[in-house]
């Protein structure tokens, strides 16, 4: 299940590669603001996710999307937040011109409207 949150990049940490196979993994936090105390999220992108960090700068608001990963290790209880979409700016900002769809031309435009709507 995926979960967003909203904040300002606080931190961006190098990426790290463990053991022979080359486990790679890069961790950020992300300040929160939570009413008169925010908080201060660490998540982390794997693998070929650690990508999308690049570019992004401390202080830059963004919206992340994560999963919620838990894992038990010698009886003890762990979790992490993987990220895998990071979309920079504020929420209710005007969409990107990437992410808006083409405006079709003169020519892929109906010729005329149908003004029978049953309404």
């Amino acid at each position: 299940m995926a979960y967003d949150l909203t904040g300002k990049i606080k931190l961006i940490k190098e990426a790290q590669v463990f053991g022979t196979k080359g486990f790679t993994k890069r961790e950020f936090v992300v300040t929160v603001e939570d009413g008169k105390y925010p908080q201060d999220i660490a998540l982390e992108c794997v693998q070929d996710k650690v990508t999308i960090l690049d570019g992004l700068k401390e202080g830059q608001t963004v919206t992340v999307t994560f999963d919620l990963r838990g894992r038990e290790y010698n009886g003890r209880y762990f979790n992490n937040l993987q990220a895998w979409r990071i979309k920079a700016g504020e929420p209710g900002d005007p969409v990107a011109d990437e992410d808006r769809p083409p405006i079709p031309t003169d020519a892929e435009a109906p010729a005329e409207l149908d003004d029978n709507i049953p309404f």
